[in-house]
């Protein structure tokens, strides 16, 4: 795991702005940092956080024998072993275990057509100096980030917006047209950022530039369902099982943050039963008057009696998220307006110096259909009429829930989930905003998975997981994202899909285990409890306060609904908790990166 950074025919000294870069994102690579000059006008710079081969053998940017080859990459390589014993077989003299150093020769060998064959997550950018070409690329789960900045012939590449903008040399404007996805979906669009001139490579996408920055081809690896593969409960627990091996392998300490919810319980339930060693998990423990509802430690204890673990319980309450706000917001990358962004950030802090690898449940609910808008988008799909006459009864005084989802549903599926899955429901003049984006199938259920993975799992579940682990120098791993449990998900059958009721083999394989009680949990999703917290006077002002200014400072470029709920966020219907913290978030983020 590092942070990467390049730049391509820069316009002042290079040297001097690949240091900053990599200076800027140190928290990413503890263990090593390093740059080089690839050729005129061409630099490579890395942040190395050593979890593979720990010798300095992989210390990056790393080249390749001759000289002719150099790499700098962000990730893990779970099929290294596999790629070695090919290169072996074509005469590639190879005494080490390092993915980094397979990497560097399979791209030797292969190149761009090698990269289809990688199995892991990864960002990297890779300078051929025989060819005069650099290709960059990026997994194409999106684990793992990648920014960019092109001006004409010149391009910056950085694991981070901070790397890019220590390698410009002059500050980029706030982006003002990323606050509409922002207020209805809590982060910017996938290949945009908050600065106007930071840009992402998108996940899956190939660039391949000549030395003098140039686009010699650019294109997007393209997952295709393998209406052959079979769904069975046994291939599931067979492709979880490996997934577990190779997620959890590492040469440094492995932890788990362990929500005594389906997902992580699978993955440790797995992980233990291949090893049988007890893990360092984490569990976030919210005041006790609390627990009832947020009952993480209740169903952790009850999984430690069959599953041990070494369990740590983080206390969690008002005063702990005050005293740790402003360290949280200048650890922030991007804005994204999930709790959930804090809790994993806390955690890592919490762990740091236990683990330096952190397992997490992420990609479960978008890849087998767990969150509540799955359930109520199977309604639709399945009685559409019936849900769209219900629709007509919206302004009804109906429970908030109920009356967000009745005021989602159209006669359009598409705009259907597109509205579901937003915070707010989204004006009818800004869904041509989002519209481009949705999967373009002939499954309406399997279109509304792929938006989550690739919209929402991308840009806010993994941005966040990467971004608050890196900040404490921790790798974040997602096993269910593993390429065959990826390619297993995308083969479920539109019509099994439509009957099911979501997670039907994480919850088999947990009842297959005698953890009946773990699989029929009631989803409550990772956050902090805001909505009882939005009850409470001095927590209530804390948050209201940098709200109303942020309408001031900001207010002329907000879409009307956005201002309307800035400039009195008093008067905000209490239902809206969730969007009240989505401003709360963006308004402490601005105030530290917008001068």
């Amino acid at each position: 795991m590092c942070g990467i950074h390049v730049l391509i025919q820069p316009e002042s000294d290079g040297l001097a702005a690949i240091q900053k870069m990599m200076h800027a994102t140190e928290h990413r690579g503890p263990d090593f940092s390093g740059f080089c000059k690839v050729e005129e006008d061409i630099f490579f710079a890395a942040n190395r956080l050593k979890i593979q081969d720990l010798s300095d053998a992989s210390n990056q940017p790393l080249w390749s024998e001759d000289r002719s080859r150099v790499l700098v990459w962000n990730g893990e390589l779970y099929n290294h072993p596999e790629l070695k014993e090919i290169l072996v077989n074509l005469g590639y003299h190879l005494d080490t275990g390092s993915d980094s150093i397979i990497l560097l020769h399979w791209l030797k060998a292969f190149g761009k057509e090698g990269i289809q064959k990688l199995k892991g997550m990864f960002a990297f950018v890779f300078a051929d100096l025989n060819k005069k070409e650099i290709l960059v690329s990026r997994d194409i789960s999106g684990e793992k980030p990648l920014y960019f900045h092109q001006h004409g012939n010149f391009w910056i590449f950085s694991s981070e917006t901070k790397g890019i903008l220590a390698g410009m040399q002059h500050p980029s404007k706030i982006d003002k047209t990323q606050f509409i996805p922002y207020f209805y979906y809590r982060h910017s669009m996938p290949d945009s950022s908050f600065f106007e001139e930071v840009r992402q490579v998108l996940p899956g996408e190939i660039i391949i530039l000549d030395f003098d920055g140039h686009v010699i081809q650019r294109e997007k690896m393209v997952l295709e369902p393998n209406q052959k593969h079979e769904t069975s409960q046994n291939k599931f627990d067979e492709i979880l099982q490996e997934a577990v091996s190779k997620s959890f392998a590492a040469e440094r300490p492995v932890g788990m943050v362990l929500s005594g919810g389906a997902d992580s319980s699978l993955l440790y339930a797995v992980g233990y039963e291949l090893t049988g060693q007890k893990l360092p998990t984490y569990t976030v423990a919210l005041e006790s008057r609390l627990q009832g509802k947020y009952s993480d430690p209740h169903f952790v204890r009850i999984f430690n009696q069959q599953y041990p673990s070494e369990n740590r319980e983080i206390r969690v309450n008002k005063a702990t998220v005050m005293e740790n706000w402003d360290a949280y917001i200048q650890s922030m990358d991007q804005p994204i307006g999930d709790s959930a962004g804090f809790l994993t950030w806390l955690v890592a802090k919490e762990a740091k110096e236990e683990v330096k690898v952190l397992i997490s449940g992420a990609g479960a609910d978008e890849l087998f259909a767990g969150y509540n808008r799955h359930r109520a988008f199977r309604h639709y799909l399945n009685h559409p009429t019936l849900l769209r006459q219900i629709a007509t009864f919206s302004d009804f005084p109906f429970p908030g829930y109920l009356k967000k989802l009745l005021q989602s549903i159209s006669k359009n599926p598409d705009d259907t989930f597109i509205q579901m899955a937003a915070v707010e429901k989204i004006p009818e003049i800004y869904l041509d905003t989002f519209r481009p984006w949705y999967p373009k199938s002939e499954f309406g259920f399997k279109n509304a998975l792929d938006w989550d993975r690739t919209f929402y799992l991308v840009n806010d579940i993994l941005k966040i997981h990467d971004n608050a682990c890196m900040a404490h120098g921790i790798e974040g791993r997602a096993p269910y994202l593993y390429s065959e449990l990826l390619e297993f998900a995308l083969s479920q059958k539109e019509d099994e899909l439509l009957k099911s009721k979501g997670k039907v083999f994480i919850k088999e394989s947990l009842r297959k285990r005698g953890l009946g009680q773990i699989a029929d949990r009631k989803k409550l999703g990772f956050g902090l409890p805001l909505q009882e917290w939005m009850e409470e006077n001095d927590f209530r002002e804390w948050v209201f306060g940098p709200i109303r200014q942020l309408s001031k400072d900001w207010g002329e470029c907000f879409p009307p609904e956005m201002l309307k709920f800035t400039a009195q966020p008093e008067k905000v219907e209490k239902r809206h908790f969730l969007l009240v913290w989505n401003m709360f978030i963006l308004a402490g983020w601005l105030s530290k990166f917008s001068k």
